[in-house]
């Protein structure tokens, strides 16, 4: 029976967290000094490049780009008086670690480093594709190394946020909720725990992410991944660390 239910739970949500767009989910954007109006005036000096490094949660699945976490804090970093020339997306919906280590190995972003802010999310696949914890700690402890390297080996300017809860989501519905949210938080103890062992920032959204189940603002119209509401809160809670540490 365990074995038939986790086949049924593989098959029902891998569609959910591979829909939509694919082929152009690695992008670098510009970061340009637009206020809204069209006004697009040259950047101040020493402006920052940001490295966004994730699955679905980052690329922001269902939300238009400037609704995605990375985009919102920047633009609050923005009004703030800190200017980025770059932001630099590698992440795609259905994304695990060993996919993000993949794609870091064949896009090669170190020639480009180092970045002035690197952020990681990535494990929520991992979880519901059931791989097993041990892996997932050596393949995350892996990448926040990179991403420490990827941003110069300055500490204090990589960002790591834990894995949403997508068990209140409507798309969870019929399934074993309690048992996804039992892992889910399995998987952030590890991520949280292999954070602070690297003095790095843990940024903890995933209690807001639960606030969804009475409230589908939080969610974007396929009512499984977050809305610009819920990353602005996200976006919130980095930009004054990213600011102290910029500074």
């Amino acid at each position: 029976m365990k074995q038939a239910w986790t086949f049924i739970l593989l098959i029902a949500l891998l569609p959910l967290f591979w829909q939509c767009r694919r082929s152009d989910d690695i992008q670098t954007i510009p970061a340009q000094n637009d206020t809204g109006s069209g006004n697009n005036t040259p950047l101040p000096p020493g402006t920052k490049t940001f490295l966004a490094l994730g699955d679905s949660y980052t690329i922001g699945q269902g939300v238009p780009e400037t609704d995605r976490f990375p985009a919102q804090t920047i633009q609050i970093l923005r009004n703030n008086g800190i200017f980025f020339s770059q932001l630099k997306y590698i992440a795609t919906t259905g994304w695990t670690t060993l996919s993000l280590e993949n794609a870091i190995n064949t896009q090669q972003p170190q020639q480009q480093a180092p970045y002035s802010i690197v952020t990681l999310l990535i494990g929520v696949n991992d979880q519901y594709q059931i791989h097993d914890t041990f892996g997932y700690r050596e393949r995350f402890t892996r990448l926040l190394n990179t991403a420490i390297s990827l941003a110069g080996n300055q500490r204090q300017r990589v960002f790591v946020l834990s894995i949403p809860d997508y068990s209140v989501t409507p798309f969870a519905r019929g399934f074993d909720t309690a048992r996804i949210r039992r892992e889910l938080d399995l998987f952030n103890l590890i991520n949280r725990s292999v954070t602070i062992d690297n003095n790095v920032s843990y940024t903890d959204i995933t209690p807001s992410t639960r606030l969804a189940a009475t409230d589908k603002t939080l969610l974007c119209p396929d009512s499984l991944h977050p809305s610009g509401k819920e990353y602005r809160k996200w976006a919130e809670l980095l930009s004054p660390q990213m600011q102290q540490a910029l500074q």
